[in-house]
């Protein structure tokens, strides 16, 4: 399974569903999709797989504002780590 995105800009902000699988060669399309968006949250709820580039990313994308709406329990966890 590979990466597939949802974009829902209908409640005034946009919403980026993330579903399946994320690597590392993922990450420049998704951060150009996020290049100059406000109020972006990305969804996480149907996310199967990352690895730590994509984890590296979502720390970073969510230091910048960007919110992670339900994310899983083990990448918040991995997340947490890749900060201390």
């Amino acid at each position: 399974m590979t990466l597939r995105i949802e974009r829902d800009s209908s409640r005034g902000f946009t919403v980026l569903k993330l579903i399946g699988q994320i690597r590392s060669s993922d990450v420049e399309p998704l951060a150009a999709q996020l290049d100059g968006e406000s109020g972006v949250v990305l969804d996480l709820d149907e996310l199967a797989l990352v690895d730590a580039a994509v984890v590296r990313f979502l720390s970073a994308s969510e230091e910048r504002g960007v919110e992670l709406l339900n994310c899983p329990p083990y990448i918040r966890e991995w997340i947490k780590r890749e900060k201390t």
